[in-house]
């Protein structure tokens, strides 16, 4: 498909065998020293849960968010690849955005960072250019520890720096930001994909492997303002479609969640999924052959 965008998530990573998010979470209370002071519960949203087990490892251990932040770089770096992701670059996608910290979709360690600019914390314009697919890591990367997205304080600036970037304009020093607001930019036709979020308003995305909880407030609130300016303020076209991947079976426990994607103008396309990889397997078959999507998938 010619400029194929996809938004990936973490469950395809779930097909190797490895360490799992509950392991994960689970080496990084022992790593600050709290499993007998946090309680994991799944009540606790998880950008929440992250900060109770850092605010209290940073009282009574007196644990830095830069050593703990780069701990969880060291482990999402183990994390291995398999054949999902190689079909994945095997479409030729023009680009691949996603919220994983690792490159198991790039395949290799990238050398270089081709975003506009260098971020420290937040992740704008964090890109990575390997073999003509540019890949956003839109929630960090574990080459910079301290980008790693994961507490509420950090999804609150990203969101901040997000809402700058679409509505406002932006307040980078740097001459390779563009100043103007994104929308402003759509008006004038100076649209230059600096940023994954220009796509999410200009090119068709598919999305898949990603939950999308509630806690992803950057993702929530980018798909809302994008469907209150296609149809409510209507101040600038929004031409594109974005597709939603999930199984069959999880469908009738998810209604709560696809019913507010499609009031957000986002089309839900359910699969079968007689296993992980065979479900993943056929969404990339399908996306090599688009037209096949409306015949195969359940689309609402």
């Amino acid at each position: 498909m010619k400029n194929l965008v996809l938004l990936i998530g973490n469950d395809i990573n779930n097909i190797s065998r490895g360490q799992s998010w509950k392991d994960l979470l689970g080496d990084i209370i022992s790593f600050c020293h709290a499993n007998d002071t946090v309680v994991l519960d799944e009540k606790k949203p998880f950008p929440l849960l992250y900060e109770e087990i850092f605010l209290t490892a940073s009282k009574n251990h007196r644990i830095r968010e830069k050593d703990l932040k780069s701990f969880i770089a060291i482990k999402a770096a183990e994390i291995k690849g398999n054949g999902i992701h190689s079909a994945i670059r095997a479409l030729r996608p023009a680009h691949i955005l996603t919220t994983n910290y690792e490159f198991t979709l790039e395949g290799i360690t990238p050398l270089e960072n081709t975003s506009i600019i260098n971020e420290k914390f937040y992740s704008i314009f964090r890109k990575y250019s390997v073999n003509d697919i540019n890949y956003w890591h839109i929630h960090g990367d574990c080459l910079n520890p301290m980008s790693i997205n994961l507490g509420f304080e950090h999804y609150g600036g990203q969101l901040q720096l997000m809402r700058n970037y679409v509505v406002s304009g932006t307040v980078y020093t740097s001459k390779e930001v563009p100043k103007p607001s994104l929308l402003k930019r759509i008006h004038t036709r100076q649209v230059y994909f600096h940023s994954w979020i220009d796509l999410f308003f200009t090119e068709d995305i598919h999305i898949f492997g990603l939950s999308l909880d509630f806690v992803e407030t950057d993702l929530w609130w980018l798909l809302t303002y994008r469907a209150r300016q296609k149809f409510h303020h209507k101040n600038v076209p929004v031409p594109n479609k974005i597709y939603y991947y999930i199984p069959n079976d999880y469908v009738p426990s998810s209604k709560y969640k696809l019913d507010l994607l499609k009031a957000n103008d986002v089309t839900v396309i359910s699969l079968p999924a007689p296993d992980k990889a065979t479900y993943y397997e056929s969404i990339v078959q399908l996306l090599g052959a688009p037209s096949q999507i409306v015949y195969h998938g359940s689309i609402s």
